[in-house]
């Protein structure tokens, strides 16, 4: 597959929804912010976001303990604070508003972690959130839950001492199967290195048969039905801003 394919089909939301929409989902939030808002990236990883947040006092935080090839864009981004993310070294009500994006499932402990993003946003001060409701092991062996539904976050955030809570699925069922059905077209590919040569023999043809249907028309027609997904109990993860309640 050419580079040129390759980028088309990372930027299509048919295709690639799950992180074309949550990249669009997180620019939307970013430009709710005031210029000048004092933000901290947490987990910030190879810091995708930083231009998002031009506008904003923008700093970041990660421990660092990941190989560059498990990160987005191959490594690290300038990270201000290293450190564990429920031990962030920075005073109380540091900050305007955290950005925590896909990080969660990542910590040994998250309900210790919305406490310390609680502690380090000021009062009034803005959460952004995303993590997956399931998902394939990835950045191991960091990866240490398989994803978080609503009532998790409706139930933890408010014990942290967050309000205003909103929650979204990242697109519903249908987008979801459209996404499973790709990854197989993917994982079992003829020409992968993983197939063994005396299989790639009776599977090929069979393979070039589901290709247009599991790598063309599911996804495509997925795309359209899910408007219809009024459930949404599956999805691949959710979208959720939060306010820290203002000291009364």
């Amino acid at each position: 597959m050419s580079s040129v394919l390759r980028t088309w089909f990372a930027k299509s939301d048919v295709f690639s929804y799950n992180v074309v929409l949550r990249d669009h989902w997180i620019a939307q939030q970013a430009s709710k912010l005031q210029a000048g808002t004092k933000l901290l990236d947490v987990g910030a990883g190879s810091c995708p976001y930083r231009t998002l947040f031009s506008h904003c006092e923008y700093r970041s935080q990660d421990l660092r303990p990941l190989q560059s090839e498990q990160l987005r864009f191959g490594g690290y981004g300038h990270i201000d604070y290293v450190s564990d993310l429920a031990a962030i070294p920075v005073p109380e009500n540091s900050f305007d508003a955290v950005l925590c994006t896909e990080v969660l499932e990542h910590h040994p402990e998250p309900i210790k972690v919305v406490h310390e993003l609680a502690r380090i946003v000021r009062p009034g001060g803005t959460l952004i959130l995303t993590a997956p409701l399931g998902s394939g092991i990835h950045q191991e062996p960091y990866h240490f839950y398989g994803g978080y539904t609503p009532w998790w976050y409706e139930r933890f955030l408010t014990a942290a001492g967050f309000e205003e809570i909103t929650i979204e699925p990242n697109q519903g069922s249908l987008r979801f199967f459209s996404q499973e059905s790709l990854r197989f077209i993917r994982s079992t590919s003829p020409f992968g290195s993983a197939i063994p040569i005396w299989t790639r023999v009776w599977w090929l043809p069979i393979w070039i048969v589901l290709l247009p249907v599991l790598g063309v028309i599911i996804p495509v027609s997925c795309t359209w039905l899910d408007r219809f997904d009024r459930e949404r109990r599956f999805t691949v993860g959710y979208h959720v801003t939060a306010r820290r309640a203002r000291s009364t």
